[in-house]
């Protein structure tokens, strides 16, 4: 007759499958916590990006500008 403190086959087979969830949520936290640092990483590179983008189009819009003058002798192109 089995004593009351050994473990049965069910008992260590629910054991096992605790741990491999236990493990599963591990590394399922391990990927969240990853996840949310390369949001942060994102959004300081779209961050960059727009600031980027607003420079080059000032930039574009300068020279637009410049190079789009009308000639001031009444510009006859023929």
């Amino acid at each position: 007759m089995q004593s009351q403190f050994q473990p049965t086959s069910a008992t260590q087979a629910k054991d096992k499958h605790y741990m491999q969830l236990s493990h599963s949520l591990a590394r399922l936290s391990h990927a969240v916590s990853h996840t949310a640092d390369l949001c942060e990483l994102l959004q300081l590179n779209l961050d960059a990006m727009q600031t980027l983008a607003a420079s080059h189009a000032a930039q574009f819009m300068t020279v637009a500008a410049q190079l789009n003058t009308e000639p001031e002798d009444g510009g006859n192109d023929c």
